[in-house]
């Protein structure tokens, strides 16, 4: 298996959540979790910004990352809310809980930081084996677009900005990318830079997955899809669709 080569990017679980912090997602998790039960398995939680919301329902969940620092910052927030989660530090393709989820998910486009069959496979290995007799798996990765993947490799692209954590400024973040078609990877560089001075960049590697390619992935690892939907709002999924989130089960 090659190696999970994003954690560079997950130094700081300070400088994520003031990146991400949407929870546009939030209430299609919710629905699933009220259709399928509890309790629930969170693969790639990071800084619990969707577990720490489920949790406050009163939800049984549980919270798994590879990045400590990213953990450590759930915690702490987890701590300020008053709820509590079990929170695992592990790979997502070894992992082994000792119990089993009637409904387990990947959000946030996370499967696209493995990148060669074996790693995705050994995942959906562990989720297998994590999963009781009627649960549901969800898959959340976004439907490539051509045009953004071909994009000039020399020109950057707006991602965010931010008030720096320790008070140093303002944070801006660029990008460029280079498709790697041989191995079906974006190779996306991170430019960060401070106050409009110091500046520094890291490496974002993110495996695309074709719509026909993921469904296959998951039905020769023994997966039945039961629903796909193009977005958040739960419509049918179509070519022209942002999203691939997939609902399915395992074969016994």
């Amino acid at each position: 298996m090659r190696p999970i080569d994003c954690r560079h990017i997950y130094l700081d679980g300070r400088h994520y959540d003031l990146q991400i912090n949407h929870l546009d997602d939030l209430a299609f998790y919710l629905n699933q979790i009220e259709k399928y039960g509890e309790p629930v398995l969170e693969v790639a939680c990071g800084t619990g910004r969707l577990t720490i919301p489920i949790a406050e329902r009163g939800i049984q969940i549980t919270g798994l990352d590879i990045s400590e620092s990213m953990l450590y910052q759930a915690k702490i927030k987890a701590g300020a809310k008053g709820v509590k989660i079990e929170w695992i530090e592990a790979d997502c393709r070894n992992f082994n809980l000792k119990k089993k989820f009637n409904f387990i998910f990947f959000p946030a486009n996370s499967i696209a930081h493995l990148h060669d069959l074996e790693s995705i496979e050994a995942c959906f290995s562990c989720v297998k084996k994590h999963l009781l007799p009627n649960g549901r798996f969800v898959i959340d990765m976004f439907n490539p677009s051509l045009s953004m993947l071909i994009r000039d490799p020399y020109k950057r692209y707006p991602v965010t900005e931010y008030p720096d954590p320790d008070d140093k400024g303002n944070v801006v973040i660029t990008y460029n990318n280079v498709y790697d078609s041989a191995n079906q990877i974006n190779r996306i560089k991170w430019y960060y830079k401070i106050d409009n001075k110091e500046e520094y960049s890291e490496e974002l590697n993110m495996r695309i997955f074709y719509p026909q390619e993921l469904d296959a992935l998951l039905y020769y690892n023994r997966f039945t899809i039961e629903a796909k939907f193009g977005n958040y709002n739960m419509d049918t999924f179509v070519p022209s669709s942002k999203k691939q989130l997939i609902v399915c089960y395992v074969n016994r």
